[in-house]
């Protein structure tokens, strides 16, 4: 009995309008006891821990590792692996179609035909401009895919769709994925590796290699353009040995007592991860980086015997000594955005060829001979391409952005060498046969590795998040061997 305006509950009113609690409760004790109790998506019954352990893929993968040449600027297709004859022949004429441009006070409706010649090559007479000798002499290993398109024209957000999936901020890497999904073959090494331009860094600096939501365990590990690649590999001569070791011991001690209190902190377990590495990279990285070993006539292939392609090649050699080591993923940058040529594209377009295409041509010729290249997939490419008009004077002349159209290439890895994928309109503007976005590219790059693009996901945000980012898009099978 209670007073003033309180109701009485009887025993009866009690157990019927408990119930449904006290119900609740003793069937979660069942179903947890049976092990039938559904548990939220985003709930997660131990905090995860994440590893660059080697991880088996759903599927066997054709490719084991990649390297990739990221040309930054957005390479001519119609002056270098797209030939457009009609282009040339209609040279100066006014083009009818409908043109997007980047920078409207220089735009123009003039075509502009390729200077350079394109000659057919190899077994597969694939056509070459005369701007690519060496990648002429490789084309039997490659696979040009000349229809690739993205929605954006400019150098950011273009960057981002192809190297993140898309342009919202925080987006992992394709690197940083690939390190997600499958580890790495040495654990005394990075799984992905960076190895940037010794001028300066690239359009969107070094938000191409961030591990994003991922924890920062997968993000690219960058490798300084000069000498000493790695700065304070050694330790003072004072710490060095039984003294260095008690010091790490004990570090690694208290770290972990932390995460063990602290479970689920993801950057300071990378952290604890990333000290754990560098001590054993003291032995291996040396060795790596150490080009000095290789012949001469390797030295040659790669260019490092010519001052305009040495750097570019060095840069090369090394990614084919991370890649023989275990090292998952390496991609190499250029300064800001060397092919975007808006004007004087008749005298600086020669100058990045000479710089990229030796060491690019020798890449694939020295993974080939070693047996490296059916496991390794090379990927060269820019953002977007070129448009076929004129930008600016006739007599300094340049091409805009155009991410309608534009072509990459590809090597070993599981693509079919010795073709060509996909067409562009007769001009080179629009692509018109076989297109591939970018999301395409990206589920298929997943796909030669064993993995799935839309099972390689990560929990953020309340939502699974994929790198192709839930858009439609398929897998090119077509340009499998």
């Amino acid at each position: 009995m209670t007073s003033g305006n309180s109701v009485q509950n009887t025993r009866r009113e009690f157990l019927s309008r408990g119930t449904l609690g006290v119900g609740s409760v003793a069937l979660a004790c069942l179903l947890q006891q049976d092990k039938l109790l559904a548990i939220p998506k985003d709930v997660a019954l131990e905090p995860k821990t994440y590893d660059l352990t080697p991880k088996v893929p759903a599927v066997p993968p054709r490719a084991q590792a990649m390297i990739s040449l990221f040309m930054h600027g957005g390479p001519s297709q119609m002056d270098l692996m797209d030939p457009k004859p009609e282009l040339t022949k209609r040279d100066g004429e006014s083009y009818g179609g409908k043109v997007v441009y980047s920078f409207f006070n220089r735009a123009t409706s003039r075509l502009l035909g390729s200077p350079w010649k394109f000659e057919q090559h190899g077994e597969s007479g694939t056509p070459v401009s005369e701007l690519l000798p060496h990648l002429a002499g490789i084309v039997d290993d490659i696979c040009v895919i000349r229809s690739m398109h993205t929605d954006t024209n400019g150098h950011g957000s273009s960057l981002a769709k192809l190297l993140h999936g898309g342009t919202r901020p925080q987006r992992p890497a394709l690197g940083a994925w690939l390190s997600y999904g499958l580890g790495s073959e040495n654990q005394n090494l990075p799984a992905f590796v960076v190895l940037p331009d010794p001028e300066r860094h690239p359009n969107k600096g070094i938000r191409n290699w961030g591990n994003g939501w991922l924890p920062s365990i997968f993000q690219g590990t960058v490798v300084r353009p000069k000498e000493p690649r790695i700065v304070n590999l050694d330790p003072p001569p004072h710490l060095k040995g039984t003294l260095q070791r008690q010091n790490l011991d004990f570090l690694q001690e208290l770290n972990r007592d932390y995460v063990e209190r602290n479970p689920g902190e993801s950057d300071l377990e990378a952290r604890i991860a990333s000290y754990e590495l560098a001590a054993r990279m003291q032995t291996v990285a040396k060795d790596a980086f150490d080009i000095s070993r290789e012949t001469r006539a390797t030295h040659e292939m790669y260019g490092l015997d010519d001052p305009v392609s040495q750097e570019y090649g060095t840069r090369c050699l090394i990614a084919r000594r991370l890649i023989e080591r275990g090292v998952r993923v390496v991609q190499l940058f250029l300064p800001f955005q060397p092919w975007d040529h808006h004007g004087g594209i008749r005298n600086n377009l020669p100058g990045i060829c000479r710089k990229t295409d030796k060491p690019s041509a020798g890449l694939v010729s020295d993974l080939k001979a070693r047996g490296l290249l059916d496991s390794t997939l090379v990927h060269w490419g820019g953002e977007f391409g070129r448009l076929p008009v004129c930008e600016g004077d006739p007599n300094n002349a340049g091409r805009d952005h155009n991410g309608k159209g534009f072509s990459l290439w590809l090597a070993g890895g599981g693509v079919r060498p010795g073709t060509t994928y996909g067409e562009t309109c007769d001009f080179g503007h629009h692509a018109m046969v076989d297109k591939v976005s970018h999301h395409d590219f990206q589920a298929t790059l997943l796909h030669l590795f064993g993995l799935d693009h839309d099972k390689l996901t990560f929990l953020y945000n309340g939502r699974e998040q994929k790198l192709t980012d839930d858009q439609s898009c398929r897998v090119v099978h077509e340009i499998f061997s």
